[in-house]
């Protein structure tokens, strides 16, 4: 059945099959112009946020760029979602109800035939999490999961701030992890070339603008900073030390840094000074750090 069609979103008038379970669905795109969206302030992660506007209220993009299949919960961007690789489609179908029961244990009353919410839009990016799991490593499945990460962590912080004391706080904690476990992840199987970055791929972080690879050397090692080891010293200095190196190479990768967004720069040299402070290092300049 086709969902119905809102001020923010329409469902396409062509079904979609899912390559999975072969199931037929409509899916969901987000409308754009005429004042949807009113941009406002850039978060230290990088996340665009967006004022409310008179006649549509409360717009969250993050909410569409995942497709889901409303049966067997199959998730990916859309770039990827037809062409998964035929050998890992009865290993996703393996994992059907896997992906349910663990949405199951956090999330209640999700439905991807109508319109999606908040909630399906925690869901969608947790479900494309689990899924890039079983990609090849050609599609660049590891920053495809951080990413979805840590939109996941913002949907459930936006969550909390509607619903409070339903854990949603806790759940985006859980998720910053994530995407820092994935984020560091990902740049240590390019620097040793097990899995290269997907050319394809835009990493935002967010949709509004692409940082590239600047913008994963900076959201590692901001999460890293912020969600790293903390109970052991020691491995809270190295966690530190490497969040350093990795801010640091945004300095003196690719073009001048005079080039670059003022947005990636003034907050890298930020949060390397703090990091910097909390190693008890003064006088510190990431365009000369050559640790």
């Amino acid at each position: 059945m086709q969902g119905e069609s809102t001020d923010v979103s329409f469902f396409s008038k062509t079904p979609t099959e899912c390559p999975v379970c072969s199931t037929k669905f409509y899916r969901e795109e987000m409308r754009t112009g005429r004042g949807r969206l009113i941009a406002g302030k850039l978060t230290r992660e990088l996340r665009r946020t967006y004022e409310p506007s008179k006649k549509y209220g409360d717009v969250f993009p993050l909410v569409y760029p995942v497709v889901v299949c409303p049966s067997c919960y199959y998730a990916a961007y859309s770039h990827d979602f037809l062409i998964v690789p035929t050998d890992r489609r009865q290993q996703l179908h393996n994992d059907m109800q896997q992906r349910i029961d663990a949405l199951a244990e956090v999330l209640h009353g999700i439905d991807f035939t109508r319109p999606r919410g908040l909630k399906e839009g925690l869901a969608s990016h947790v479900l494309a999490m689990m899924c890039y799991d079983r990609f090849p490593k050609e599609f660049g499945p590891t920053i495809k999961q951080g990413v979805s990460c840590l939109r996941a962590a913002w949907i459930a912080g936006d969550l909390d701030v509607r619903e409070p004391g339903k854990n949603y706080d806790k759940l985006a904690a859980i998720f910053y992890r994530k995407a820092r476990f994935f984020y560091a992840l990902a740049i240590e199987q390019e620097q040793n070339g097990s899995q290269a970055l997907p050319a394809d791929f835009p990493p935002g972080p967010d949709l509004d603008k692409n940082y590239g690879y600047d913008g994963i050397l900076y959201i590692a090692g901001l999460l890293d900073w912020l969600y790293g080891p903390r109970k052991d010293p020691q491995k809270r200095r190295l966690a530190l030390a490497r969040s350093k190196r990795s801010i640091a190479r945004i300095f003196g990768m690719g073009r001048a840094s005079k080039d670059k967004p003022a947005a990636i720069l003034d907050n890298a040299r930020d949060v390397y000074e703090e990091i910097a402070r909390e190693l008890g290092l003064e006088n510190v300049d990431p365009e000369q750090d050559n640790e």
